[in-house]
């Protein structure tokens, strides 16, 4: 039953923490707190979801409630869990029972791969700097983009009073009949509209944008505007 009590210990176990045997040190050792006490007994019970664990003063999320989506995210679609102007945004897209919320922001006209989950943890892990995940875009510029910009972009260019970090560069396309260039471009920031500001910055104009990949994991099996629930090895790989 959903209420019914579980040992400490498997619980911990159960929510990734470490193996059994490892979780009763842990608990041994004073560093895990039930409804903010520290416990040291190997034969307490708590109750999931009604409890409030904690180790090292973070809460325990039991990963079995977990879910990890990944969304091929269409042009016109807002990434935010409810918009003040009442625009779509990405959760009507994706229907199911947890409550879930974006893995990080892509504008409103850039489209592609966009994780959606209900772990905190894991949002934490993949959101901050020093993972340093790499993110992958297909842009489409107009007009033909000089190789001395493309060699600004990789070396770092200024956007808001900021110097980017160097960043992989791919032309994969120049057509001069359509006036128009499309780059690859790989990066592991994540500032605010950073692929459009670093091709201002090199005095280039996008015109689509597009996130293929975040990590190794892309969307190309996914058409626009659909879904699918991310593997478990996949999920292993972005936090590694």
């Amino acid at each position: 039953m959903e209420n019914e009590s579980i040992r400490l210990q498997k619980y911990l176990a159960n929510c990734g923490i470490a193996s059994r045997r490892k979780c009763e040190e842990l608990i041994l050792a004073g560093e895990v707190t039930v409804n903010g006490k520290i416990v040291q007994e190997l034969g307490i019970k708590i109750i999931p979801n009604v409890d409030k664990i904690n180790y090292c003063g973070k809460p325990v999320q039991n990963k079995k409630n977990m879910i990890y989506i990944l969304l091929n995210k269409p042009i016109g679609y807002v990434t935010t869990s409810k918009d003040q102007f009442k625009r779509d945004t990405v959760l009507d897209l994706v229907k199911v029972k947890e409550r879930i919320v974006p893995v990080g922001r892509l504008d409103m006209y850039t489209s592609g791969a966009l994780i959606l989950t209900n772990d905190g943890d894991f949002i934490y892990k993949i959101t901050h700097p020093k993972h340093e995940i790499n993110k992958t875009y297909t842009v489409t510029l107009k007009g033909i983009i000089e190789k001395q910009s493309v060699e600004n972009l990789r070396k770092g260019v200024k956007i808001d009073e900021y110097i980017t970090r160097p960043a992989t560069v791919k032309i994969l396309k120049t057509d001069e009949e359509k006036n128009i260039s499309r780059l690859e471009i790989t990066i592991h920031e994540g500032k605010n509209r950073q692929v459009r500001k670093m091709c201002e910055a090199v005095g280039s104009k996008v015109i689509a944008l597009h996130r293929s990949k975040i990590g190794n994991i892309d969307v190309k099996d996914l058409k626009i505007g659909t879904w699918r629930f991310l593997k478990e090895y996949e999920i292993e790989k972005l936090l590694k």
